[in-house]
């Protein structure tokens, strides 16, 4: 079966992975472990549950670091990994019964769900603003509940609009569509041309939640107010809704059963031109012989603007979170901060080929956003995002809607033809009362 675990494994692609499993990196680890604040518990071995790889030189990377971690403090971490949508439930399960991994490496505010549960990073948070310019605003939004940090973006990832420039200018666009107007038109022109595109609508945590809240959003509605009260039954959702009825109409069917394989696996069969997803379409592209005319055929681009006159793009949020059952909370925040120290972070994120986005201001150098003019707008994705709350918070009650896809699956309702606009609507503002009340 196709899986986005597959998507890259190319040799060029390890390049960069290759580069960190070298003595280079033990002897700086080596160092790095004797003078860091934090000293792993004797005898402390981690479990970590992640999101399966989209990227396979990203993987490489990462594990290369864990086994430097291991040989400089002795601390060997056991890595496990499951689908996006499969995280919340089993995190939120392992913090009811006080037993399960000891770190968790998740979405949005996956730690919201059981702040309490969940280990104050607010001195590994602090050390590492200060050494690195700074956290981007969307970071400290996400590590923060009350006054202390409950987790530490690790990174984020961009959701960025892919295309075929052929099937655009096809389209009689010499540039991906700037406003939502213009992009039902392209959306339109490519369905009459047989080059349609397609968004999945299923279950997708990181693909489906992005465009419908930024659908969402562009068109003024949104699911509560600064205050946290639900304001979901508004006339702006009802155009939002409308809208993307009609974005529906013109994509590629099948589209409201995908989760967030199906359309990497559409836009590598040439079954789509366009779709919302990280990198990791170009990336598979790159690498692979049979897939060259389409990485030399694709673009990235930013979202189209809406009613609203402002961006409102929604990118991917990867937090790490340890938890406060586990016994070797030290080792954790050690672990934490070793991820994102420039030594090897810088590296990396060149091993992810610009599928990670760094959550610090002093990555922006790095030089995989520039050395393929195709990388460059991710390197944005954690500065332009909204937040999971919208308007509202990103506690445990914004957490707990992306989890059960309040919204998603009011815009599939509506798209599908299940219902109408305003009984849409009025289920999700159940759901969502439910939660806020």
């Amino acid at each position: 079966m196709f899986t986005r675990r597959t998507l890259v494994k190319g040799s060029t692609a390890l390049a960069a992975a290759g580069a960190l499993a070298g003595p280079a990196l033990l002897e700086w680890a080596k160092a790095w472990a004797q003078a860091a604040p934090w000293k792993p518990e004797r005898g402390a071995q981690l479990s970590l549950l992640r999101w399966k790889y989209f990227v396979q030189s990203e993987d490489d990377a990462f594990m290369a670091l864990l086994d430097a971690f291991n040989q400089a403090t002795g601390v060997k971490v056991s890595v496990t990994r499951e689908s996006y949508e499969d995280i919340p439930p089993k995190a939120t399960v392992a913090a009811n019964t006080n037993a399960g991994p000891d770190l968790f490496w998740g979405l949005f505010s996956v730690a919201h769900l059981f702040p309490q549960k969940c280990v104050d990073v607010t001195d590994v948070s602090d050390y590492l603003g200060k050494k690195y310019g700074g956290w981007v605003p969307t970071a400290v939004a996400y590590g923060k509940s009350g006054n202390k940090w409950i987790d530490i973006p690790i990174c984020f990832g961009g959701n960025m609009m892919n295309y075929r420039i052929s099937a655009l200018q096809k389209a009689g666009f010499s540039k991906f569509p700037a406003t939502t107007d213009e992009f039902l038109e392209f959306a339109k022109a490519t369905k009459r041309n047989n080059t349609p595109g397609g968004m999945a609508l299923g279950h997708a945590t990181g693909d489906a939640n992005c465009w419908v809240h930024w659908c969402l959003w562009a068109h003024g509605g949104n699911v509560v107010d600064k205050n946290d009260k639900v304001i979901l039954n508004s006339p702006e959702t009802v155009k939002a809704l409308e809208y993307a009825k009609q974005l529906y109409d013109n994509m590629i069917p099948g589209v409201a059963s995908w989760n967030d394989a199906f359309n990497n696996k559409a836009f590598l069969a040439g079954e789509i031109s366009w779709t919302n997803n990280g990198i990791s379409i170009y990336a598979a592209a790159k690498v692979d012989p049979s897939k060259k005319a389409i990485a030399e055929d694709m673009d990235h681009a930013l979202w189209p603007v809406g009613p609203v006159g402002r961006p409102t793009e929604f990118h991917v949020c990867f937090p790490m979170l340890a938890m406060t059952y586990s016994k070797y909370p030290q080792a954790c925040k050690a672990l934490m901060t070793f991820l994102l120290e420039a030594d090897q972070y810088n590296k990396w994120l060149q091993g992810s080929v610009g599928y990670l986005t760094h959550p610090l201001n002093a990555y922006d150098a790095n030089p995989v956003w520039t050395a393929d003019p195709k990388n460059t707008i991710f390197r944005e994705a954690g500065k332009r995002t909204l937040t999971a709350g919208g308007l509202g918070s990103v506690g445990e009650k914004a957490a707990a809607a992306l989890a059960d896809f309040i919204v998603v699956d009011m815009f599939a309702n509506v798209c599908t033809g299940r219902e109408d606009p305003k009984a849409a609507i009025r289920i999700a503002e159940r759901q969502a009362m439910r939660l806020y009340r």
